[in-house]
């Protein structure tokens, strides 16, 4: 596999598609269209509206984490009433990694999953479908304690570093080793959440986390001069892609194709919002996950917001992302072999979402 700058990609404007194939296929029910009822002339003139649209009403349990990248698009639909619009009510679950999540999913617990770059292995593997794109993470990061004797990734040989498995935790650790000239069998590893490596390097039980935002801006305001940044997402985006997804188990999409299709649209519009309001949105989290709003105002920048905007309509880059992603993981040895990614991205309903977010916008 080549490979490819993220900045490059093609970028297409958005959709403008009403026809009734699109409008059909997003599980609407249209009103006034009695077959006995005389319908208009075909060079009609009038300036009467549309008909309406209304929806089967559905109540969904979706999974997320406690940060902007997993949690701003969600919520920007939710509060907003974006997810109202097309007729899904969401009850939302807090969890602290995408893995619990699909676990989550299968105990029957949760039918909708936000996941990190992380967990996407078990969707290759076949575990869990991508039936929307959310963003690009940049808020991955190797975070280390300069008192300890580290001012390279090469420092981190012999070194205790806390790090969560599955996880994009696990991926960023990998290639800041790679580039050190290092691998996992020259460190101590320690596993633990993301919260628990927080207070365990602030409290100086590890010299370094692989960890995310807002975890980074803890650690920053805690440790000071000696905070040091090793590596991040950005440090890697010219060769491969760290996307976030929503994801639901196949029999689940099997059952309610028009329910994600009518989700994804509205998370199209929470993108749009996010994109434009990502402040607005940094306050609301605050109050909603209980963090200090200083903490995630200064984590707005862990996505690529407009990118993801931008991406709406466009099918074959969120492919290329995916593709791109694949590369990490069999750099890694999470997976053996490639396998193409629309046998674990379903295009359809991401192309019907987004047919269906140009009527609403």
């Amino acid at each position: 596999m080549k490979k490819i700058d993220m900045n490059q990609l093609s970028r297409r404007s958005f959709l403008k598609v009403a026809g009734a194939a699109g409008v059909m296929g997003s599980g609407m029910v249209l009103a006034g269209c009695d077959s006995n009822t005389e319908q208009p002339a075909a060079d009609d003139t009038s300036d009467e509206e549309p008909a309406g649209t209304e929806y089967e009403p559905v109540t969904v349990h979706v999974a997320f984490m406690p940060n902007l990248g997993s949690a701003a698009t969600l919520f920007s639909a939710i509060d907003q009433g974006y997810f109202e619009e097309v007729g899904i009510t969401v009850e939302t679950e807090q969890f602290q990694a995408g893995p619990a999540e699909i676990t989550a999913m299968q105990s029957g617990s949760v039918d909708i999953s936000q996941i990190g770059h992380g967990a996407h292995s078990l969707c290759i593997q076949g575990q869990a479908k991508i039936f929307a794109f959310d963003q690009l993470s940049q808020a991955d990061c190797v975070v280390a304690n300069k008192s300890h004797g580290i001012e390279t990734g090469a420092d981190l040989a012999g070194k205790t570093v806390g790090v969560a498995s599955g996880t994009s935790s696990e991926i960023i650790l990998q290639y800041v080793l790679q580039d050190a000239g290092l691998t996992v069998d020259d460190i101590n590893t320690v596993e633990m959440d993301v919260p628990g490596m927080t207070t365990a390097l602030i409290s100086g039980q590890i010299d370094a986390a692989a960890t995310w935002s807002p975890n980074t801006v803890t650690l920053e305001e805690q440790l000071g001069d000696d905070y040091l940044v090793l590596g991040t997402n950005t440090d890697y985006s010219d060769e491969v892609a760290f996307p976030g997804s929503y994801v639901v188990l196949p029999e689940y999409a099997e059952e309610n194709h028009d329910v994600l299709v009518r989700f994804g649209a509205a998370l199209d519009k929470g993108k749009v919002y996010r994109a434009e309001h990502i402040d607005d949105v940094a306050k609301l989290l605050a109050s909603e996950l209980g963090v200090p709003e200083d903490t995630l105002l200064q984590s707005t920048g862990e996505g690529d917001w407009q990118g993801a905007v931008d991406a709406i309509g466009n099918t074959d880059t969120i492919l290329a992302y995916y593709e791109a992603q694949q590369k990490v993981f069999l750099d890694g040895g999470q997976i053996e072999a490639e396998v193409p990614v629309e046998d674990y991205v379903l295009t359809d309903v991401i192309t019907e979402s987004d047919e269906l977010y140009s009527t609403m916008a």
